[in-house]
């Protein structure tokens, strides 16, 4: 199984970004996702997760009405519609994958898969 996170990039403040998560080896209708997001010298914070089924979507609080995830089980993949950033929203992506009956969902540990994210940067 592999998940891969993309998208990123540098862009002002009040712009939009879409991330997206590709999953191969497991058909993601099987899975529950997970955006979490991580600076230097901070542990990997939750960002916002959509259940296997797509009907149960939770987010942080500092990203709610700002970011909406999703996901296509025919195409594979989930994103991460960002809009409203801000400076402080400026960290490493990742997105996760736990099989539907995992762990807490807002915990990074409890996910099983997981790749190399993909930076956002947001300028003032």
């Amino acid at each position: 199984v592999e998940v891969a996170a993309s998208g990123g990039g540098l862009v002002q403040a009040g712009a939009s970004l879409t991330l997206s998560c590709a999953v191969s080896g497991v058909d993601i209708s099987d899975l529950r996702i997970g955006w979490f997001r991580s600076v230097p010298g901070k542990d990997h914070e939750f960002v916002a997760t959509i259940s296997a089924a797509g009907g149960f979507t939770e987010y942080e609080d500092a990203v709610t009405g700002r970011f909406f995830v999703s996901k296509s089980d025919d195409r594979n993949l989930a994103q991460l519609q960002m809009s409203g950033l801000r400076p402080e929203d400026t960290a490493v992506y990742y997105c996760a994958a736990m099989d539907r009956y995992g762990g807490h969902w807002s915990f990074w540990s409890s996910y099983t898969y997981w790749g190399l994210g993909t930076q956002v940067t947001v300028s003032s």
